[in-house]
């Protein structure tokens, strides 16, 4: 029987071209934060203009997680449709065209109230681009590889968010130490977001080169795709949803409180620079890199659920030995501290890909897959550095921030309860295709 699994080098490219697309987007998201802070007030929301400081609060904080949702319906469903391969070229096109014109955007002081206007809308364009690029970049990896090895192929989609985090902060320091602060607010800042238009050209010459998945090929050949995957999902898969949305929930906001917030703790409460706050999550994010796909493959020989909810459990617990341990304002501690709750991350973050694919039906997967994932970020890692911000407000405590997080732990626990274990997808996965190849091996006996 002719055997039509792709060849060692195809799943390698379909590896190589999952990472680098959920790297593009993080890279993004980490220049247009630091951008929106240094330089986007001045050039496109002068303070004089009350409407324009409006629009900033909105497209920084809000625009590029309310658009997400979007973009996992559109482009989930298309992708249980159309095809795995096409769809994530559509949003890897939207995501580089948006990126490339806000690095050529005219400023306020030129155009007036269209460039707040613009930078807007095309931040709206990056978040619809993302919210239906992860789902796809995840299936395209695990579904070229063998199942019983979705954890590792899967754990591609996952290396993105430090690899586009190290690779912005590379750029922007690399900037900053080259040009003048004159110079980088005027032009310098530009550079950054036309470097990212260059990534996505080499990005579409690597998904270019790829066949679509095998699982995807045969649902073709069994005409099994579905008309309504997002009515289908929602009437017909509710558990699978609630599963793959509340497991994301702990990682999602233990990722928030140790990159995003701790910089902000440990410089207003610790008294510590920002340059050394940045440090120690540098170090554990360049960690993460090798930690995520080593985790991924640990859950193909170790049940996938059991390593993702007592590492949710050791979330959950760290916050309260962290806290008190950076207390006296110690720079090892924290780096300690940061390293500890990320390796705790990666253990989650690694099969985090690998589970919520295999709670759907290959024929709703990739809409399935976008649906929990741009929901649970809305209600997760969105809301949490707001949230921290205010519990320490209110309190002037850390306990707060601490039983936070060990709730979201909880959360996550109780959808690792519902969801289902590995080897259901992996024969789901394995009938569909060995079905299509029987079909398309007794086909031209049967004309």
């Amino acid at each position: 029987m002719h055997d039509t699994r792709p060849d060692s080098s195809g799943i390698r490219r379909a590896f190589f071209a999952s990472l680098t697309g959920t790297a593009l987007e993080w890279y993004d998201f980490a220049v247009y934060s630091a951008a929106a802070a240094l330089v986007f007030g001045d050039l496109f929301f002068p303070s004089e203009d009350p409407l324009t400081g409006t629009l900033l609060a909105f497209s920084t904080y809000a625009v590029g997680y309310v658009s997400r949702p979007l973009g996992g319906i559109v482009f989930g469903r298309l992708g249980d449709v159309i095809g795995r391969k096409k769809v994530l070229i559509a949003t890897l096109v939207l995501i580089g065209a948006a990126t490339f014109l806000i690095g050529v955007l005219p400023a306020y002081s030129t155009i007036g109230v269209a460039a707040p206007v613009a930078l807007v809308l095309l931040r709206f364009a990056q978040g619809v681009g993302v919210g239906g690029e992860w789902g796809g970049a995840v299936l395209l990896s695990s579904e070229f590889g063998d199942p019983k090895r979705r954890g590792f192929y899967a754990s591609a989609a996952q290396i993105g968010p430090p690899a586009g985090n190290l690779l912005a902060n590379g750029v922007l320091a690399a900037l900053g130490a080259l040009l003048s602060e004159d110079q980088f607010t005027t032009w310098g800042w530009r550079v950054a977001f036309l470097v990212s238009a260059a990534l996505v050209g080499f990005g579409l010459w690597v998904r270019a080169k790829l066949e679509e998945t095998p699982v995807f090929k045969a649902m073709e050949a069994e005409q099994d795709r579905p008309q309504a995957p997002v009515r289908e999902v929602f009437t017909t898969q509710p558990r699978a949803l609630a599963a793959a949305i509340l497991s994301r929930i702990a990682p999602d906001v233990l990722y928030a409180m140790f990159t995003v917030f701790v910089l902000t703790y440990a410089t207003d409460e610790l008294g510590m620079s920002r340059g050394s706050a940045l440090a120690a999550v540098l170090i554990g994010s360049a960690l993460q890199i090798g930690l995520i796909p080593l985790a991924g493959a640990l859950t193909d020989r170790v049940n996938r659920r059991l390593v993702y909810g007592v590492s949710a459990i050791g979330a959950g617990v760290w916050p309260f030995v962290f806290f008190p341990m950076v207390g006296g304002g110690s720079w090892p501690m924290l780096a300690l501290g940061v390293v500890v709750a990320l390796v705790l991350h990666s253990l989650m973050y690694g099969p985090q890909a690998a589970f919520i694919a295999e709670q759907f039906s290959p024929r709703l997967r990739y809409t399935g897959s976008s649906l929990a994932y741009t929901l649970a970020g809305v209600i997760g890692g969105a809301v949490a550095p707001l949230l921290f911000t205010a519990l320490l407000g209110a309190y002037g405590s850390w306990v707060p921030l601490a039983l936070y997080i060990a709730l979201t732990a909880v959360v996550t626990v109780v959808g690792l309860a519902l969801g289902r274990d590995a080897d259901r997808a992996e024969t789901e996965d394995a009938r569909l295709v060995e079905q299509a190849r029987e079909h398309r091996d007794h086909a031209p006996a049967a004309q």
